[in-house]
């Protein structure tokens, strides 16, 4: 069993509840025990249960933000502490890149991170994808402890800062079939688009996952994955913008499904302001009350029930 001594900012805990989270196969497999700063108790000498624990550690991983550069602790101790286990050998240290910042300039800038590529978790089309991402190299990590492979260095800079959007003004609007139309070809593009793009970040990954895009024209798209970690589990959907059931999008968990068949639909739907979507699936028998949502977060609520088929979850 390996532990891992995880340094983070306080200012980060967010992405240290999600790794914990992604880390509870590990955990449960009794392949690892993590270790950060909320297992101090009040009245232990801090510096000392961190020396401790990090000198009794397997692996040191190192979440990585603005935030973390930035502290003191994080930096001047924790890891420089890290940096000689690691050049003698002891101990292996990970970075995981969390948000866009100067990391390759640091210290960190020789090591190879993650997730793949060093692309900042903040930035994937899908977070726990980011984490899948992570949580599958650690195994490969623990599989082989002694590995005399080259640390390297991360290929590929980190993409940029996603564009925020800018603040819109409500105006009450009254929309025709025309408005609608447009809106739902814009919808069934976005998800198109969300599935192309998180299909590809899950190829990025490799073993044990392998996913497929199939564009079948240019209204309908289908998706395939394989989850080869959980006895070769797979996931299929079916998206199409035209279905013969008059809906707005329909889709079906089943490869190339022809548009007379569906679990489920994506409704464009309107208040006094604007148009959006709610999602309606047949196992809910029509009972569940869905919140208003845009394209991309209608795309990433079906994602999210799609790769669940293949034995993928998420909180």
């Amino acid at each position: 069993m390996a532990k891992i001594f995880i340094s983070y900012s306080h200012r980060d805990e967010k992405a240290i509840e999600r790794l914990h989270t992604h880390l509870a196969g590990l955990r449960r497999d009794g392949a690892i025990t993590a270790w950060y700063d909320r297992e101090i108790l009040a009245g232990d000498d801090i510096d000392k249960q961190v020396d401790d624990n990090l000198s009794d550690s397997d692996i040191f991983v190192a979440l990585v933000s603005p935030d973390f550069l930035a502290s003191r602790y994080c930096y001047e101790r924790e890891m420089k502490q890290a940096l000689k286990l690691h050049a003698d050998g002891s101990l292996r240290l990970i970075p995981i890149i969390l948000e866009p910042c100067d990391w390759q300039a640091s210290s960190l800038g020789k090591l190879k991170a993650l997730p793949k590529n060093g692309k900042p978790v903040s930035i994937w089309t899908n977070e726990n994808t980011a984490y899948l991402d992570i949580v599958t190299e650690l195994r490969r990590i623990l599989k082989r402890p002694t590995s005399d492979e080259p640390v390297s260095k991360v290929s590929e800079p980190p993409i940029g800062l996603k564009e925020k959007q800018a603040k819109r003004y409500r105006i009450k609007k009254e929309f025709d079939s025309i408005d609608r139309d447009d809106f739902r070809e814009k919808a069934f593009d976005a998800v198109r688009d969300f599935f192309r793009r998180s299909i590809d970040e899950l190829n990025q990954i490799g073993d044990p996952i392998r996913a497929r895009f199939e564009p079948m024209d240019d209204s309908a798209f289908s998706c395939t994955v394989l989850n080869k970690g959980t006895r070769g589990q797979e996931a299929h959907i079916t998206v199409h913008r035209d279905s013969s059931f008059g809906g707005d999008i329909s889709y079906s968990f089943s490869r190339r499904a022809p548009n007379n068949t569906a679990n489920g639909f994506i409704r464009v739907v309107s208040d006094e302001y604007e148009l959006y979507l709610k999602l309606d699936n047949f196992s809910f028998m029509g009972t569940r009350n869905e919140e208003p949502r845009s394209p991309e977060e209608a795309a990433e609520s079906l994602w999210h029930e799609f790769i669940s088929h293949a034995g993928i979850h998420h909180d």
